[in-house]
């Protein structure tokens, strides 16, 4: 044995293999939990912190969502950000910032923990988890039947950015950058004011 492959080797015995969980494993740890994580690939992820900026962007946009759904009178339920998503086909969960569902909403699970059925998901952007939003939660989002609308906001500049699926496989894209402008979400068949969800937010102009 050459001494490359003396020094090598106390690197190689020491690397411990991942530990995966199981979806039941995972949801007991959560319930224990003081942080939020989501479930990908078998493991337990902790969460970032969200700043304040993002946190008011998610609430704005939350009850902007419920008010114009209660105003047309559609039953439309709303959801924050402490609402787990569940992809069947992939046995991963995770969490969005704002979540709706059309009618009634539907569970993987019989204590109404895993939802499986969201029409509209609302992501609010930041350094550290853009790329994810943009790419990797996105294309698991599209696992889900009912998904229908992508909305991503960036929360240090007035950017909003619609997906919606026309039909399967083809999402048309929208973005607003104008304060004096309205996201359109054509899956619910109302406007956000883009004042409204930037509302007690200092953003570049």
């Amino acid at each position: 044995m050459s001494t490359h492959e003396i020094g090598i080797l106390p690197q190689l015995i020491l690397k411990k293999p991942v530990r995966t969980y199981t979806l039941e494993e995972y949801l007991r740890r959560e319930a224990k939990a003081i942080d939020k994580h989501e479930f990908i690939n078998g493991q337990i992820i902790k969460m970032p912190f969200a700043k304040g900026p993002h946190n008011i962007i998610a609430m704005n946009t939350s009850i902007e969502v419920s008010n114009r759904m209660e105003a047309i009178e559609r039953n439309v339920v709303v959801f924050g950000s402490d609402q787990k998503v569940y992809f069947p086909s992939l046995d991963e969960g995770v969490y969005a910032d704002t979540l709706a569902v059309c009618d009634k909403p539907l569970y993987w699970d019989d204590q109404e923990l895993l939802l499986i059925n969201p029409i509209l998901i609302v992501e609010v952007l930041s350094k550290s988890t853009q790329k994810y939003d943009r790419v990797g939660k996105f294309e698991k989002y599209k696992t889900l039947e009912s998904f229908k609308e992508y909305v991503m906001i960036r929360q240090n500049e007035a950017y909003a950015e619609v997906w919606y699926r026309e039909r399967p496989g083809l999402w048309h894209e929208t973005i607003v950058t104008d304060m004096a402008a309205s996201i359109p979400l054509q899956s619910l068949g109302i406007e956000l004011p883009m004042q409204r969800i930037y509302r007690n937010v200092n953003i570049s102009k």
